[in-house]
């Protein structure tokens, strides 16, 4: 790929599909400030829309656990040798890095010794498991963009250097009450089983079975199912066959936002959609689940009390989590039950999320993050 001298050229890494969306804002962000910035390197269709030159598809790295790592370890260490030889080639004025913390801390380490300055957006969450990391971020990273408030401190104290520069979710999301929040008489429950296929694989029939025994007790419940534009339709399709039920569950495929605007609560896999319900202001209930191995050394690693970004964000469990044994069909479609009969908790509940909303503080991550990107080119 051809790069002009006069120009400056970054390389940017987001290996999912929250960190593509983030990463495509920002890019858009920096290009405001100056039309001239030249990008590649490797994210999704996001990224892509927003010019950026993809070497390689995130697509092919995306993983969830440990155990379901093991079949894309040769597509990562090919994809980390690439990074690495891009960096080496190309030389850009700076690396800038969205979550994915294993194969960008690899990917890091290369650049601080090509001396290119390196920008971590979006930073794992190390406050929550494997804290250790922090020394490798201090060791090859120049400086560090946090989207949640309580990780500054973190890194402060680690003395790192760090910004926290808000959410840039609060960028792309309203609360429902300021949209056009229009649930139906019928109440509505939406199904966000995830942003893999893995995750569709092991979460959307736990859901449907759900679905079931609620539509079985002879209740009147409309189900929109949420589609990531990172999952393959057919994939969901093939699932549902199995469900004949679900011949009158709606799927919605472009924005998640329209299954918030249009549900009383949703049944949600956990990650950043979870926060984007909270954002909106929609209550739910947080379930995940992974390979028996995988829980089994996380419980050993990780070490807050919840999962859920909703409830550590609040400092305390404001909506229900179930994993693993506990994500059955039958726990699910009780907690469903419960708080669609209980209107006084839902309408307590909503006021609950917005508040996490404040704790976020202002939108206009993605321009912050902006201003930090092109201070450390200049």
């Amino acid at each position: 790929m051809p790069i002009n001298s006069k120009k400056k050229c970054v390389m940017i890494i987001a290996g999912e599909a929250s960190g593509d969306h983030h990463g495509a804002m920002l890019v858009e962000a920096m290009r405001k400030k100056d039309p001239n910035l030249l990008f590649f390197g490797i994210g999704g269709q996001a990224l892509k829309n927003a010019g950026v030159k993809i070497c390689i598809d995130a697509s092919e790295l995306s993983v969830v656990g440990i155990t379901e790592a093991f079949s894309k370890l040769p597509y990562l260490f090919k994809a980390v040798s690439t990074a690495k030889r891009l960096l080496k080639t190309l030389h850009p004025d700076l690396l800038i890095l969205i979550d994915f913390p294993d194969f960008n801390l690899h990917v890091a380490a290369r650049a601080k010794k090509l001396s290119i300055p390196v920008f971590y957006y979006i930073s794992p969450q190390i406050w929550a498991w494997r804290s250790g990391r922090v020394k490798k971020i201090k060791a090859r990273v120049n400086h560090v963009a946090v989207i949640l408030p309580f990780e500054e401190k973190f890194y402060r104290q680690h003395n790192v250097p760090v910004t926290f520069v808000g959410h840039p979710l609060l960028d792309t999301y309203r609360p429902t009450g300021e949209t056009a929040y229009n649930p139906s008489p019928i109440p509505t429950v939406g199904l966000l089983p995830g942003s893999r296929d893995r995750e569709i694989a092991g979460h959307l029939p736990v859901m449907l079975d759900a679905a079931r025994i609620l539509l079985r007790k002879g209740r009147k419940i409309k189900f929109i199912i949420s589609v990531a534009d990172t999952v393959k339709r057919d994939s969901i399709e093939a699932i549902l066959k199995n469900y004949p039920e679900a011949a009158d569950f709606e799927m919605i495929t472009d924005n998640v936002n329209k299954v918030f605007e249009r549900s009383h609560l949703v049944v949600a896999s956990s990650g950043t959609v979870t926060l984007e319900a909270a954002i909106s202001g929609i209550p739910m209930v947080i379930i995940y689940k992974v390979s028996p191995f995988s829980y089994w050394v996380g419980k050993k690693l990780i070490k807050v009390k919840d999962i859920g970004l909703v409830n550590l964000i609040a400092g305390k469990r404001i909506v229900p989590e179930l994993l693993q044994e506990q994500a059955t069909p039958l726990n699910i479609a009780d907690r469903v039950d419960k708080m669609l009969n209980d209107t006084t908790g839902l309408a307590y509940l909503r006021d609950e999320l917005f508040n996490i909303r404040k704790i976020l503080g202002q939108t206009g991550a993605s321009e912050r993050t902006a201003d930090i990107a092109m201070q450390m080119l200049s």
